[in-house]
């Protein structure tokens, strides 16, 4: 932090490199039964397999992806404004939250007065929430409460990653085609250690899980931002990424950047482990522009 004292919020940018388009592949959006639901993944297109007359067209591959908005290039990043708030609809709809006038710890609302942190402080236009009196407002609780909630559909829609569109256009492509299909359908039993994935997740089973506690979806009420994800036994496995500043290196902008390339190459979840100056601030900016969890 200490080595790059001239961050200024105004002035603030993305690393341009983070930003660009990843080679053979481009991003795409499947919608669940929402609108405003819309699961990123990322297109893989594949080159033709030789045949004895020709070739057989390859369908394109659907992967996981934690990029965020920074490789869709139908959105322009500005890191002084932060990330579309998707989550905004989905937990006002709930009314099991209110707004706060402002930071309500007293380290909050010292540093929002510090007139030195000015330069430093990231912009936010809205104010935080809080659970209204007596309402439980994790995804754990709704599952128990037999709801499915539009993080648990996002994330079971993105679990799939569209398997079974891509199985049935690998068998239209050809006879090869169909006996990769049939290949990639039959699995080993192996041993389960407990674990029981089904060959389909559903938004029904992501809600059982979470409410069995065999897994979460991180994603608290003032991180609209986040794309949702799950972490669980029966659930794809997923990458932490560390990043974080000292007291001899660093700005907010680096640490920024740092996790903008955390997500590119497939950090499911970025945790700030900075130990150096104005952290407060170096954590907002990071949240705002990050669609993914952040810990510390």
């Amino acid at each position: 932090m200490n080595a790059n004292p001239q961050f200024l919020a105004t002035t603030a940018q993305v690393d341009e490199a983070a930003i660009q388009a990843l080679p053979n592949s481009r991003k795409i959006y499947v919608t669940g039964s929402r609108p405003d639901l819309r699961v990123p993944m990322r297109e893989i297109s594949q080159a033709d397999t030789p045949a004895m007359f020709g070739s057989e067209k390859n369908p394109p591959i659907y992967v996981y992806d934690t990029s965020g908005a920074y490789t869709d290039p139908e959105v322009r990043i500005d890191i002084r404004s932060g990330l579309a708030p998707i989550r905004a609809a989905w937990i006002n709809e709930r009314a099991d939250t209110e707004e706060l006038a402002g930071p309500s710890s007293a380290y909050g609302v010292e540093r929002f007065h510090d007139p030195k942190l000015q330069s430093l402080r990231f912009n936010l236009q809205r104010k935080p929430r809080r659970a209204v009196a007596g309402k439980n407002v994790t995804q754990m609780y709704y599952a128990r409460q037999g709801i499915v909630t539009p993080e648990m559909e996002y994330v079971a829609i993105r679990e799939n990653q569209r398997r079974a569109e891509y199985l049935e256009q690998l068998k239209q492509s050809g006879p090869q085609g169909a006996k990769l299909a049939a290949m990639m359908g039959r699995q080993h039993a192996g041993h389960s250690f407990g674990a029981s994935i089904p060959q389909e997740i559903t938004p029904e089973f992501v809600r059982e899980e979470i409410a069995h506690g065999r897994a979460i979806i991180p994603a608290k009420i003032n991180h609209l931002e986040i794309e949702p994800m799950i972490i669980g036994r029966n659930f794809l496995v997923k990458i932490n990424a560390n990043i974080g500043n000292s007291a001899v290196t660093s700005s907010i902008g680096e640490e920024v950047e740092k996790m903008t390339w955390a997500i590119r190459w497939g950090g499911d979840t970025v945790m700030d482990l900075s130990t150096g100056k104005h952290i407060h601030e170096t954590r907002e900016w990071i949240i705002r522009n990050s669609p993914v969890p952040i810990g510390t």
